[in-house]
């Protein structure tokens, strides 16, 4: 069996009718959602399917139904018997990724985005936010020109997505700063539609609470491996994991380190497991030319069945 690597998307590959044909299909995933709705107290399968997207787009709303997604469609994997070798999720993604590396239990995961939506929705009605793509800078590059302004404000690297697709975060004025400055280098800066500064310090005042959640909650030893947003690498020890994912809402994804890990693993099939293709589009960036490797999205039956049909 060639190493397989399962990606999961977060916040930002949503759109209406995302998953609407695996719920149609199969039983378990009916359940999947109802047992999400229980926990959330949320409709997720009518935001899902219908909208409206001002409401998906909540982020108290959000995160809960990105998961769902995702874990019906790696539901719909596990029933045919394939398993990753190694997990890494993007963000919130990172939640679902937890749950395929067999973790954090399906119930639990539910708690933990939901709780994690509602603590951040609540800091970015406290603290206006921005976040700006900024294409075509090297991470040291921006690195750079966020210590120029970060004196006079709140800004820093929220994401490194790509060798030179970085994303900024923090207050709107500094980062207008900091944009500025890119496009006189000849980057091109993309605002975000976002509702806060994730992974900033203008959400800080949800780690505390967030980090004390989580010892309510029940971490294993991963059954198979993670890669971790904040490190770049793997973490054996639950209490370990832990506390990374405490740190992970306010630290910076470190995408490309981890997906550059995975390469150094010799990962031969990649998976972007829910809805989107952004992951993919991301990896074709970071691979080298002469990688041998085959990358799959698994967000709709038709998806799925292609995949099955090459891997299993």
């Amino acid at each position: 069996m060639k190493k397989i690597a399962f990606l999961f998307p977060g916040q930002g590959s949503q759109a209406i009718g995302m998953g609407l044909d695996f719920y149609q299909e199969y039983s378990f995933v009916k359940e999947l959602f109802d047992m999400a709705e229980e926990i959330t107290r949320i409709n997720i399968s009518k935001l899902c399917f219908k909208g409206p997207m001002e409401d998906l787009t909540a982020t108290v709303n959000l995160q809960p139904v990105i998961t769902a997604v995702n874990l019906a469609c790696l539901a719909a994997i596990q029933k045919e018997g394939i398993k990753p070798e190694i997990s890494a999720g993007h963000s919130l993604g990172e939640y679902s990724a937890l749950c395929a590396s067999e973790v954090v239990s399906t119930q639990d995961i539910f708690e933990l985005v939901l709780k994690r939506g509602e603590l951040m929705h609540r800091e970015s009605i406290k603290h206006k936010g921005a976040m700006h793509a900024i294409i075509g800078l090297s991470i040291d590059a921006v690195s750079e020109l966020v210590a120029k302004v970060q004196t006079e404000g709140i800004v820093s690297v929220a994401n490194h997505n790509a060798e030179y697709q970085i994303i900024i975060t923090g207050s709107p004025d500094r980062i207008k700063e900091v944009s500025s400055l890119a496009a006189t280098q000849k980057a091109r800066v993309v605002p975000l539609r976002v509702s806060g500064a994730w992974h900033s310090e203008l959400i800080r005042g949800a780690e505390n609470e967030f980090k004390d959640f989580l010892k309510t909650i029940s971490f294993s030893t991963p059954k198979h491996l993670m890669v971790h947003n904040v490190t770049a690498d793997f973490a054996m020890n639950p209490d370990e994991i832990r506390s990374i994912m405490a740190k992970q809402l306010c630290s910076p994804v470190k995408w490309y380190d981890s997906m550059r890990k995975l390469i150094e693993e010799r990962t031969e099939i990649f998976v972007e497991i829910g809805p989107g293709r952004a992951l993919a589009g991301l990896l074709k960036k970071i691979l080298p030319n002469d990688y041998p490797c085959k990358i799959y999205n698994v967000n709709n039956l038709k998806n799925l069945e292609k995949f099955l049909k090459e891997v299993a």
